[in-house]
């Protein structure tokens, strides 16, 4: 987590939750920690843990059994991949596309 980055913490954490979830450390149907456990792990308030669980339920990426906790959804990967791939093509891409421009650099140079 960088604290002095300007995207706030919630959001760092749930990207950060994402990409375990894409590199296999966070497995469909797992277990993740707690809210209070996850916040002690990362040295961040549970409210703000909290906030991150929610955002991803509403994504349906994580969900809450009720009295056990919340675990990783069976189609996480995918959602996470197909979000992370819309969000690279509609943001980075074209900034990545218009400084190539700006330098004159021609895509062949990644053949």
């Amino acid at each position: 987590m960088d604290f002095h980055s300007e995207k706030p913490i919630y959001l760092q954490i749930a990207d950060a939750m994402c990409d375990s979830i894409l590199t296999g450390k966070l497995s469909p149907d797992g277990r993740i920690p707690s809210v209070r456990e996850y916040g002690a792990e990362i040295g961040v308030n549970p409210n703000t843990v909290m906030r991150v669980y929610e955002k991803l339920t509403a994504e349906e990426i994580i969900y809450n059994k009720r009295g056990i906790g919340y675990f990783v959804s069976a189609d996480a990967r995918e959602k996470v991949l197909a979000a992370q791939k819309e969000e690279f093509l509609t943001k980075e891409v074209p900034v990545i596309k218009h400084r190539m421009q700006l330098l004159g650099l021609d895509s062949k140079i990644f053949d």
